[in-house]
């Protein structure tokens, strides 16, 4: 299929790399559907893509909850006839040492960053098998295979998805496609969610410097997306050129 041909769902495509892949990806020709919880980013955005000639729509989204993803991967179908690609992008990222226990932003990154990938999974796979095709997009970090101080629950959230990833393309890679794209030092609100001030500013400040635009995120989503259906790129890490882990 051609992108043109595409319809491509989107998770937290309010901001950062889920933005500017919805913006990338229109811009191609795929038929995008976004969705985030801020609604009104979503409107913005969609207006303004469809402006430029977009086929876009949206619908909002909070991937912690399973019925609402599957509402979501439901409503791509209703509004564009089918699925071929769900880029499951939302994160959080609340850095912290493990002593601090602060067991509710682990329980939060285990619910956006694990299940609601595992939930964008079971949403979308039925609808793939029974029309031979589609295309599990993953947007992890370079944290799904390095482990720095303070990030050992966002890394192990990623790990996760990493190690889920690659057993989904082992059980339905004869038809069905799955990429792990993992995303070093790049312009993104992650660091907001830093709920300790001063950590929040070392994050800002010392680990991430030398950013990549989330444009350039964008472009190898589409690069894998845009591959002919026997060719499944399976994983892309994507690092600043100065970033040293």
């Amino acid at each position: 299929m051609r992108m043109e041909d595409k319809v491509v769902a989107i998770t937290g495509a309010s901001s950062g790399i889920g933005e500017a892949t919805a913006r990338v990806l229109a811009a191609r020709g795929a038929k995008v559907v976004i969705g985030a919880r801020r609604t009104e980013r979503l409107a913005a955005l969609a207006s303004e893509l469809e402006g430029k000639g977009g086929r876009v729509a949206f619908r909002a989204l909070d991937v912690t909850r399973r019925e609402d993803v599957r509402a979501f991967v439901d409503f791509a179908g209703e509004r564009f006839g089918r699925l071929d690609v769900l880029v499951s992008n939302a994160g959080l990222m609340p850095l912290s040492p493990i002593a601090q226990l602060k067991v509710d932003e682990w329980e939060r990154m285990v619910d956006v960053n694990l299940k609601g990938v595992l939930f964008g999974i079971a949403a979308a796979l039925p609808g793939f098998q029974r029309q031979g095709s589609g295309q599990f997009v993953h947007v992890t970090s370079v944290a799904d295979r390095v482990v720095v101080p303070t990030a050992a629950v966002y890394s192990g959230t990623k790990f996760a998805v990493r190690a889920i990833s690659e057993g989904l393309r082992q059980e339905v890679g004869r038809s069905i496609r799955v990429t792990l794209v993992a995303p070093g030092a790049t312009e993104s609100e992650l660091a907001l969610s830093i709920s300790d001030p001063e950590l929040r500013r070392l994050a800002i400040e010392q680990y991430r410097q030398d950013l990549l635009p989330a444009e350039a995120i964008a472009r190898a989503i589409a690069f894998a997306i845009d591959q002919p259906a026997d060719v499944d790129v399976n994983e892309l890490v994507v690092r600043p050129t100065a970033q040293g882990y």
